[in-house]
């Protein structure tokens, strides 16, 4: 496992330097296609040499069984190369390499103005491999747009935005004036994504997309089945908000309850972020009173807006962990902020998907015990591979699992709160179905959208963001309720106290739900 480590480490320079490794922090890495064929083949090597390893522990056989999973994933992604058809692979680990550390801030100033330096001389190189890689028979228009809004980000981000986390002024300058030639890079490939005409399909398939859950999520189903627990979801959560929305607004239209309570908002962008951080400490206080989990030594939580460069493409609040190999516990809960150029009816309709109801779900989820808690009670586990690896559908999963936790507990405790609980979750179950009939099916993205702002209470432009991510991001969007609903399924199975389950399970790592459940129950 360690000699694999180290190849995937060296591999892979952006995400092990994210991990908090040392030694990976002054490159971006090799991004042309060579690069990417023989990380094919290295995966494929990989893959028939752990899967014969003997493993002489419980905690051994989970090891390798995650990266035999991971692994088999990445394999089945070779049918469908996003490097060739996404230029967001390559702007996002830009943007990752360049603002992370000043964030996270785990070396002296100086030292991270220098990796900098030497990542912004690689980056001309990472767009040129863009261009030459995308190929105008597999992107697709609406995959080449998104990465089109966040190239356009590219050069504020560099020459403004990184230099500002800069506290000295004679390094601020410095790190100004070295990303120069990476912010013409940007402005290059802006121009270069404005006249590229592609037309291949965002739509994965339902054999891909199958596989994906089966092999990677280790499920023991397929997206036909997963598109039914959506639908089965979605009619049970109906039925519940039906009778929730008659003590809000004495009718039993959920959806109209609903806008009532978005009308309740914050009245600006900063305010939101104000009365974020306060349900954030709240809902910290309610698990602690509680006794639900564990927390770890020197855990923080600052809440943020969102960077500048995520707002084009990211239109909900996010998480950034403690990189689980260094000795940080401060994580970042960032806000969603809108792009600059929103209209203020834009801006308000974003106030509205924030409402002060929905505050407590999220502060729970993307907080406590929700992300901040799990990724940073995680790094303490001993064994580096799970702080490697982890799947949305346990990560996302435990987020949603511990709102409806918390919901048992009585945190959400007026009408209000409780329907925007459901909402959220209703939401996930909507999620599910979309994101197999977007990619398994024939659904078009009009039709997505208006299911997505019918079916869950996102205005039509939120509807909008999120059907765009579903559609460059397969898979991922039905994580949050299949595993929701998958860790309560293990729960019922546990012998043991509920926060001896919680540390067991969610300390393990962020597992394949069945490695999950051979953890819990061993």
């Amino acid at each position: 496992m360690d000699e694999f480590l180290k190849w995937y480490f060296s591999d892979r320079p952006v995400i092990a330097a994210m991990l908090g490794a040392d030694g990976y922090d002054h490159t971006l890495g090799d991004f042309t296609a060579e690069a990417w064929q023989n990380r094919e083949r290295e995966q494929a090597r990989w893959l028939e040499r752990l899967s014969k390893a003997e493993a002489p522990t419980l905690d051994d056989a989970i090891d390798r069984d995650l990266v035999v999973s991971q692994l088999r994933g990445n394999i089945a992604m070779a049918s469908w190369p996003v490097w060739r058809r996404d230029p967001s692979v390559y702007l996002g680990s830009i943007f990752t390499a360049m603002y992370n550390p000043f964030q996270n801030r785990l070396k002296p100033e100086p030292e991270l103005v220098s990796a900098a330096i030497s990542r912004l001389a690689e980056v001309p190189g990472v767009l040129a491999a863009c261009r030459a890689n995308l190929d105008p028979d597999l992107a697709a228009p609406l995959l080449v747009k998104r990465g089109l809004g966040q190239a356009r980000t590219g050069r504020n981000f560099l020459t403004r935005t990184i230099p500002s986390m800069v506290e000295d002024p004679e390094l601020r300058a410095k790190l100004a004036e070295a990303a120069e030639p990476a912010a013409q890079a940007f402005d290059d490939i802006v121009t270069f994504l404005e006249g590229f005409e592609c037309g291949g399909t965002w739509r994965m398939g339902e054999r891909l997309y199958s596989t994906l859950l089966r092999e990677r999520e280790m499920l023991g189903y397929g997206a036909a089945e997963l598109h039914e627990k959506g639908k089965a979801a979605w009619a049970e959560l109906d039925a519940r908000m039906q009778e929730v929305a008659v003590k809000v607004n004495g009718s039993r239209d959920w959806r109209a309850a609903m806008e009532v309570v978005m009308d309740d908002h914050a009245p600006t962008l900063d305010d939101m972020r104000a009365e974020y951080e306060a349900e954030t400490r709240r809902a910290r206080e309610f698990v602690r009173e509680h006794d639900l989990v564990t927390f770890a030594e020197g855990e923080e939580c600052l809440v943020l807006p969102s960077a500048e460069y995520n707002r084009p493409v990211l239109a909900v609040a996010h998480y950034l962990a403690p990189p689980p190999l260094s000795a940080s516990r401060r994580g970042v809960f960032f806000v969603p902020y809108t792009p600059d150029d929103f209209t203020p009816e834009q801006v308000r309709q974003r106030l509205r998907t924030n409402a002060r109801a929905q505050m407590p779900s999220i502060a729970v989820h993307e907080a406590y015990p929700g992300h901040h808690w799990h990724l940073s009670y995680i790094a303490e586990n001993p064994r580096t591979v799970r702080k490697v690896f982890r799947t949305p559908y346990f990560v996302e999963g435990w987020a949603l699992y511990v709102e409806k936790l918390l919901h048992e507990h009585g945190y959400f405790d007026t009408p209000a709160t409780e329907l925007a609980h459901l909402d959220f979750r209703i939401f996930r179950a909507a999620r599910i179905i979309v994101d197999t009939a977007l990619h398994c099916e024939d659904m078009s993205i009009e039709e997505a959208e208006t299911f997505m702002s019918t079916k869950a209470s996102l205005s039509p432009g939120t509807a909008q963001g999120e059907v765009n991510r579903y559609c460059a991001w397969p898979t991922q969007a039905p994580s949050y309720l299949t595993g929701a609903i998958e860790i309560d399924r293990i729960r019922e199975s546990f012998t043991g106290g509920l926060k001896e389950f919680h540390d067991r399970i969610a300390g393990s790592g962020g597992l394949p739900l069945g490695l999950a459940e051979k953890v819990a129950l061993a």
